[in-house]
């Protein structure tokens, strides 16, 4: 891993990363630290934040789509569902042997219309795989080498779940402005977890 070099400003943190800056301030991570753990953390919070989302969809409007050529709605459920299935992929790639019970969701759909019910039990689903598959990684798991789709020769994991968690996160907006046009009352507090 590389470390931030010495400077004046900040003496004697080379052997520390930014963590986050929250209300009490800056707090530091140690080189030594689980990073899997962390960008779980706010992979969860998302996945909360997408079912708060689901939560506040009108069930007479789950075909409804803003252009004649956009999403339906129940499209973009089934949408992030496959956004889900790209991190247990992710993770079934870094360990096939202990996940091998992953390769059984490859038979779910996604990318259809997905009815509230199916999507609510789905993203149930897949959040307990991608716990499952998360608790066996480490620091050194996440500059690991990954074959995927796009990139056959590879990318870093940490490159991997990072794509992973952006695109999710893009389709629980389009899903979060979905919901506004609709004139469903949202707000910032659907989209984050206010700290």
């Amino acid at each position: 891993m590389k470390r931030v070099a010495q400077t004046s400003v900040c003496p004697g943190l080379e052997n520390y990363r930014l963590k986050s800056v929250l209300r009490s301030g800056p707090k530091l991570v140690s080189e030594s630290s689980n990073l899997p753990a962390l960008i779980l953390s706010k992979l969860e919070e998302q996945i909360d934040r997408a079912g708060r989302l689901l939560d506040l969809i009108p069930p007479d409007k789950i075909e409804w789509q803003p252009l004649p050529e956009s999403l339906r709605l129940c499209e973009v459920l089934g949408h992030l569902l496959e956004c889900l299935a790209g991190f247990c992929a992710s993770l079934y790639a870094v360990n096939p042997e202990p996940l091998s019970h992953f390769l059984k969701l490859r038979d779910l759909p996604v990318n259809h219309c997905c009815r509230l019910e199916e999507a609510r039990e789905r993203i149930q689903v897949y959040a307990g795989c991608i716990r499952e598959g998360f608790a066996r990684l480490n620091d050194d798991d996440l500059v690991r080498i990954i074959p995927t789709v796009f990139v056959p020769d590879g990318e870093a994991l940490m490159t991997i779940l990072l794509g992973n968690l952006e695109h999710f996160i893009n389709h629980k907006y389009q899903l979060f402005f979905y919901l506004k046009l609709l004139g469903v009352p949202v707000g910032t507090s659907d989209l984050y977890r206010i700290r």
